[in-house]
């Protein structure tokens, strides 16, 4: 039987000659067979293969109208295509001519092209595409397609034949072609878009994509163009996650997988482990692919080489080099894209989990964590665990790689690679030592940016009593003295991160050096080739020993943050089942120190001295204390409690939705909670109504306004039970008794009320008082049983006033709305950020380091030539077998030895590789290319430590300034900005500026260097070679504008989205209490994840742009490699190869591609961190400063005469005048109280005297000296002042009384004495004890008490006090009067008023009203007025 040989079936289907089966040309025209074969049927089979790809396009049912006539004729156009072919295979039947059988197949392929591509345009009509012109690559099939029918027309032109009529079934063949490529332009023909792009807002990314847009990510080409247009500003801008990746879907799936008590780590295995090890196999591949590269191309120079190889033995190494490199870019970029995919998927989860557990956690466990530890679970330790998925790979996948190279090393210097082995084992310890000392100081600089982001926390949190105390010198050195620790850290890490560099540059070295020295005293010859494949083994060698240390630690980290999250997880959850009794009381707590029986609907009063136990009895209800014995039980305890807390929570949300807190609007109910609440007057000056936002911790609100703000929410909650601790303390006497009431008495009116208060004239309508002392009860009854033990006073005693003008919202609507999102930048940086790092490095450093880096750049690329003029000169001199595997081995390590990755100058290793050969001629190329070398390694330390150096000068340079401006601003800057906002600089971007951006700047600028290198170094070698690189460039350039835009807009969006998940975190810890009081948890779970999917979609579509640009530019890596494997193929026909010249112009041809993926992804995200720069620098020159005069007379102020003139000051433009001509004089040594309702402009008067406000009219007087001429540190440390907030910083008592350590401790006891303080203190262990976390060890009214302790040990004439005892019990207050009154007998005293009564025995009164002076007169004066606001006041005492 005959075997047909491909040759045969060939010529037997064309009809031609078996010596030549397949010609090209033939009769003046490209033959029939290569124009159905090649133009025709492969075309068409191109077609019909990615046509099908789309026929699986998810439809839209969204559709109403008809589809635009441009596709229906398209859907014509191919079914006619379908139809003309069929008629030429029946044309053809019947002329039975002898290539018959090559029209058949070619028409057969044609005819199942285009009704494949008739059903694709078919389904494409149903999906997103119907308003588009469809995809591209439908008309490029289309047209690829077209060649084939013109060249067949111009062969039946030729042929007159085909033309004659008395052929009709020729010339029917000639018409039906002459239609068919009609039909082929009508089909390729663009379709007009009849209306606009598709919102990418509501497309769902890549779900129902074909398997062609989901290879080329062709589903991101909308997101691209809108980025490109400028719109892409707003979150819900971008598409929505894959429903896979859907946060909900995530959770529901995570927690199915945690079933019992089981490890996280096994949780996460069982979750996301098959997927996971799935992608292994797919590293696997991708690995082993990767070694392709490098044999193929020795092959193909070993056939340049070989003047005499067959022509088929270069196309198949260019054939083979192509589809190797193809398969490792598409794999590669699928396993990125997948592996991004799994590590989304866990941070959805893992974040999700911490959050729902933090609702979960009891009181008492929660207690032993800080909120800045568990804010660092979900950020550092949720993004380490995250990064493990990325690494882990890595993990075996390097040993993997090393296990391969050793072999192929093995392979070529047999056991000598032992001796260069060995050495790098012996450094390893080095570099593991390295890796050490950088991961100790990155902890110890981590400990130290916690404590001084915390610092800059309290100083924020507290800047207003900072800046009356006068204390920002104290501050300033407190912060730059943590920093300056910081600092260290940072330097020793950077010098550690040159040695390495340094190290990875002497490690090729050592061991080319070595194994050549072995080699050679083994006895063997060296050769060139062994020398150029030994080098760049190595160089692959050196990359998974070097990076090895660095994965490995990553995976440690992952393990610390695990084991973290862990003992998070393992904490306590609350039990409520097991908290609560059962029983038929309505509410009832019992222990050793409470018994405490009430009955439904009755209003229980609990009073008792500070600190005697009040808010935890509250708590003991509640559930957030631990029980350590007896019973507690409450009625219905599942529907919650209505609870107002003593501080109050109110979240960053409109006053509507802090209201509702989730419930229906009903408004009937919300406008009487509204009104009982006194909140009418404040709504109706609000710019936007109810719907005005309120900023972080309600810092757009005033104390009073706070206070009835979380009342109206526990009110409307509507439960059965409320808890309301104190919420009549911030307001004055109208408000109160208003609120006692409209609210507490009538709207809850059949509720279980239990008020905790000091406000002894309300206790009279209680059911029950309760007195408590030292956590226990000490007695239960009515008014009247319990007052007596109190104090005997008069009813009405509290006229405790709102807290300060200053808080009431803003009234432009630019604040309220932007107060979730901070600013977003939009577009590119200018070149001044650019600067401003230049400067901050300094001019002088940075243009050293550039030229450094110029040195190393020249120095490696001038060995590089050196080597190939060596090669050159070795061809020219030795046999030409010597020379086929000189060049040969030359060019295989294209990949390594002049890659990206190699910027330390892998060929200065070879400077000793021929030892053996002893000519001159060798010694001399021997000893130049030795200090070249040498050079290289010299300007490598030098740029690797000037860099360093230059970084830490610009962290300090900018940290500096930041802070300096931060604490000179205004008061308007902090109470128009959330805090949130400000601390982002001192944190994440101060973290960016010292940690990220120099990173990610060291490799951008090695790769501009290398690049500019690696050009001059081609345009030198080849010339020839920069044509085709100009098209590229184009290319390239068109492809990274494109990218850039939206990378840059989704990188800021995914930063934009993130904070409100962290600050949504760190508010629900802070009304832990009041959410789960009222059964709220659930709710904010759902928020929590609806915040996380948000920023969850900017990440997923952050991951997808980058790998959308990386298969881009793969794509143009293996578009260069296959040209010049086509290049090298012809240069052999013509015999004119330069072996050195080409083989370096052909290893840096192929690695510029990957310097040009790095440059664009190393600029964008140098782009992206220079955004820290861009907002530092915002803040170091925008911020308005207070003024800073420094001309002080000394001994002033001497007597304390205080003279307002005409005063007008409003907070901001567009805000009503705060004080509107005040005009007054207060003698020195008058004691003046100071009362009026909220808004009056009470607490503004400090203000202007403090200059925390600058007046816009008018002027104050001190002792006869304007104060604006006063340098704002003088002034203010010549005043004193008890504010409001009870503002205490994280330290010793000491510390907190006084900062400066001006006074001996001795006095710091006596006033502690004094304002009844010292067995608090003694308890605690003395002034060395610690306060905790804003004061969290003394209670509200004891931190006010210290502040009071501060003003005593102050020697100012002029003393102001601004609702200093508000949160105090009455007893401690009347002792604070009398030793104020002893203490400041001499001085000027204004005084706020809290208490009438303590402001009865002033020598003055001052009403405000409106930011009016209403009244100034004695006491008994105005009393004795009838129309008179003080009497009326006075009036309501007494009732």
């Amino acid at each position: 039987m005959r075997f047909f040989g491909p040759a045969e079936l060939v010529a037997g289907l064309c009809h031609t000659d078996e010596q030549n089966p397949f010609p090209v040309w033939q009769d003046g025209h490209i033959s029939p067979c290569f124009n159905q074969l090649v133009l025709g049927a492969l075309p068409h089979a191109g077609m019909a293969i990615f046509s099908a790809c789309y026929l699986g396009t998810t439809r839209c049912s969204l559709f109403q109208t008809a589809p635009p006539c441009g596709w229906r004729l398209r859907l014509v156009s191919a079914l006619l295509a379908a139809l003309l072919f069929t008629a030429d295979v029946v044309v053809v039947s019947l002329l039975q001519q002898a290539d018959m059988y090559l029209d058949v197949f070619a028409d057969g392929c044609a005819i199942l092209a285009w009704l494949v591509h008739f059903s694709a345009i078919a389904v494409l009509q149903s999906t997103a595409f119907r308003r588009t012109r469809g995809p591209p690559l439908l008309l490029l099939l289309v047209l690829l397609s077209v060649p084939n029918v013109v060249i067949t027309l111009m062969i039946y032109c030729d042929s007159q034949e085909y033309l004659h009529l008395t052929q009709p079934l020729k010339l029917a063949r000639f018409v039906d072609a002459g239609y068919t490529l009609y039909i082929n332009a009508v089909d390729g023909s663009p379709l007009i878009p009849e209306s606009a792009e598709p919102d990418t807002g509501e497309m769902v990314a890549e779900d129902g994509s074909s398997c062609v847009s989901r290879l080329f990510y062709l589903w991101m080409n909308p997101l691209f163009r809108r980025g490109q247009r400028g719109e892409l500003d707003r979150p819900a801008d971008v598409y929505h996650l894959p429903q896979k990746l859907r946060t909900n879907v995530v959770c529901r799936y995570f927690n199915q997988c945690w079933e019992g008590d089981v490890g996280l780590l096994r949780v996460l295995h069982k979750a996301f482990g098959l997927r996971f090890y799935i992608l292994g196999v797919l590293k696997v591949l991708v690995n082993l692919s990767s070694f392709a590269g490098p044999l193929l191309l020795s092959a193909l120079v070993n056939f340049m080489e070989d003047a005499g190889a067959p022509v088929s033995t270069g196309v198949y190494c260019a054939l083979g080099l192509f589809a190797t490199s193809l398969l490792t870019s598409v794999l590669q970029n699928i396993f990125n894209y997948e592996v991004s995919k799994v590590a989304l998927a866990a941070r959805a989860a893992l974040v999700s989990s911490i959050y729902s557990k933090a609702l979960q956690v009891s009181g008492s466990s929660l207690a032993s964590c800080t909120l800045g530890e568990l804010v660092n679970l979900m950020t550092a330790d949720s993004d380490r665990v995250v990064n493990f998925f990325r690494s882990f790979h890595e993990l075996w996948s390097m040993p993997f790689q090393f296990c391969i190279t050793l072999y192929l090393l093995y392979l070529q210097v047999g056991v000598a690679f032992l001796g260069g082995l060995g050495v790098a084992l012996l450094l390893l310890p080095f570099n593991r030592f390295l890796a050490i000392r950088i991961l100790s100081n990155s902890k110890g600089m981590l400990r130290c940016k916690d404590d001084r982001v915390k610092l800059m926390t309290e100083i924020l949190f507290g800047i207003r009593v900072i800046k009356f105390y006068n204390w920002e010198p104290h501050f300033t050195q407190k912060v730059n003295d943590s920093r300056k620790q910081e600092l260290s850290h940072l330097k020793a890490i950077k010098y550690l991160d040159a040695m390495c560099v340094y190290t990875w540059a002497a490690l090729p070295v050592v061991i080319s050096i070595l194994t050549f020295v072995t080699y050679v005293l083994l006895g063997h010859q060296l050769t060139a080739a062994k020398v150029f494949t030994t080098l760049a083994l190595v160089g692959m060698l050196v990359v998974p020993l070097n990076a090895f240390p660095w994965v490995l630690n990553g995976i440690l980290e992952a393990k610390v943050s695990l084991d973290r999250i862990q003992r998070f997880f393992k904490l306590t959850n609350q039990d409520l089942q097991a908290y609560y009794a059962l029983g038929r009381l309505l509410l009832s707590c019992l222990n050793v120190s409470v018994f405490l029986v009430l009955v439904q609907g009755s209003l229980v009063v609990v009073v008792g001295k500070v600190g005697c136990g009040k808010s935890s009895l509250l708590a003991a209800v509640t559930g957030e204390l631990s029980r350590l014995s007896g019973v507690v039980y409450v009625a219905d305890r599942a529907a919650g409690f209505g609870l107002a807390a003593q501080e109050p929570w109110i979240q960053h949300a409109s006053v509507r939705d802090n209201i509702l807190f989730g419930k229906a609007h009903d408004p009937a109910f919300y406008q009487a909670v509204i009104e009982a609440c006194a909140l009418s007057d404040d709504l109706n000056v609000l710019p936007n109504g109810d719907k005005t936002e309120v900023g972080e911790n309600g810092v757009t609100l005033s104390g009073g306004q706070k206070a009835r703000l979380a009342l109206a929410r526990a009110v409307y909650m509507d439960k059965d039970i409320y808890l309301l601790d104190d919420p009549l303390a911030a307001v004055d006497t109208d408000v109160a008794e208003h609120l006692m009431k409209k609210c507490i008495m009538e709207l809850l009116k059949g509720k279980t009320r239990i008020l905790c208060t000091h406000r002894l004239e309300f206790v009279y309508k209680a059911d029950l008082v309760v007195l408590m002392d030292n956590g226990t009860i000490v007695r239960t009854g009515t008014a009247a049983e319990i007052l007596p033990l109190v104090e005997a006073v008069p009813k009405k005693l509290k006229n405790d006033h709102n807290m300060k003008e200053k808080g009431l919202f803003t009234s432009t609507k630019s604040l309220s709305c932007n107060l979730l999102y901070s600013h977003k930048q939009a577009g590119g940086l200018s070149w001044r950020v650019y600067r401003t790092y230049w400067a901050a490095v300094g001019g002088v450093l940075a243009a050293s380091i550039l030229m450094s880096l110029l040195l190393m750049q020249a120095s490696r690329n001038l060995s590089d030539w050196w080597l190939s003029h060596w090669i050159s000169e070795l061809k020219n001199n030795s046999s030409s077998r010597t020379n086929g595997s000189t060049s040969a081995a030359f060019s295989s390590p294209h990949l390594l030895l002049f890659s990206p990755g190699g910027l330390m100058s892998f060929p200065s290793s070879s400077v000793q590789t021929f030892p053996s050969n002893t000519s001159s001629d060798v010694q001399f190329y021997l000893n130049v290319y030795t200090c070249i070398a040498v050079a290289n390694t010299v300007f490598t330390a030098l740029r690797a430590f000037l860099f360093a150096h230059g970084v830490v000068c610009a962290s300090t340079f900018i940290h500096r300034r930041l802070l300096d401006r931060v604490l000179k601003a205004t008061m308007t800057f902090f109470d128009t900005t959330p805090m949130g906002r400000v601390l982002n600089r001192f944190s994440s971007d101060v973290y960016s500026v010292d940690d990220k951006l120099p990173f990610v700047l060291n490799i951008l600028l090695a790769t501009v260097f290398n690049l500019l290198g690696m050009l001059v170094i081609i345009s030198y070698s080849l010339p020839w070679v920069l044509v085709p690189l100009l098209p590229l460039a184009l290319f390239y350039f068109r492809t990274q504008r494109f990218y850039r835009h939206t990378s840059r807009e989704l990188k800021r969006l995914y930063s934009l989205t993130l904070s409100p998940v962290y600050s949504h975190f760190s508010e629900t810890l802070t009304g832990l209490g009041t959410i789960r009081a009222s059964g709220s948890s659930a709710r904010f779970v759902e928020e929590n994840a609806r915040r996380l999917e948000q920023n969850q979609r900017c990440l997923f579509l952050s991951n997808a742009a980058a790998q959308w640009l990386d298969i881009r530019l793969q794509l143009i890596g293996v578009s260069v490699v296959t040209g010049l494997g086509v290049i090298a193929v012809v240069q052999h026909q013509f015999d004119s190869v330069d072996p050195g010249l080409v083989g370096l112009s052909l290893s840096y041809s192929l690695s510029i591609t990957m310097l040009l993926s790095g440059l664009i992804s190393n600029f964008t995200e140098t782009e992206m961190q220079l955004v820290s720069v861009e907002r530092t620098e915002e803040y170091s020159t925008n911020l308005p400063i207070e003024p800073q005069q420094l001309n002080l007379p000394s001994a002033w102020p001497d007597q304390g005469r205080l003279e307002f003139r005409g005063v007008v000051l409003a907070y901001r433009d567009g805000l009503p005048n705060a004080l509107d001509g005040v005009s007054l004089v207060v003698r020195p040594g008058e004691k003046v109280g100071i009362v009026g309702r909220t808004g009056s402009g009470k607490s503004t008067l400090f203000l202007a005297l403090f200059r925390m406000v600058e007046l816009d009219q008018g002027e104050i007087l001190l002792d006869g000296l304007d104060v604006s001429t006063v340098g704002l540190a003088q002034l203010r440390s010549r005043l004193a002042i008890i504010p409001q907030d009870p503002f205490l910083f994280s330290g010793t008592i000491r510390e907190n009384l006084d900062p400066c350590g001006r006074n001996p401790d001795q006095q710091l006891l006596d006033v502690l004495d004094q304002c009844h303080l010292s067995s608090a203190v003694n308890r605690m262990g003395g002034l060395d004890a610690e306060v905790g976390e804003r004061g969290k060890c003394f209670s509200v009214g004891q931190r006010q008490l210290l502040c009071l302790a501060r003003a005593l040990l102050t020697q100012a004439k002029l003393l102001c006090i601004d609702e200093a005892t508000a949160s105090v019990d009455q007893k401690t207050d009347k002792l604070l009067q009398q030793t104020i009154r002893e203490k400041f007998h001499d001085k000027t005293v204004l005084t706020i008023a809290h208490r009438i009564n303590t402001i009865m025995d002033c020598d003055r009164v001052l009403v405000m009203h409106a930011g009016k002076v209403a009244e100034f007169d004695t006491p008994a004066a105005l009393c004795q007025t009838d129309q008179s606001i003080f009497h009326r006041l006075v009036g309501l005492r007494g009732e």
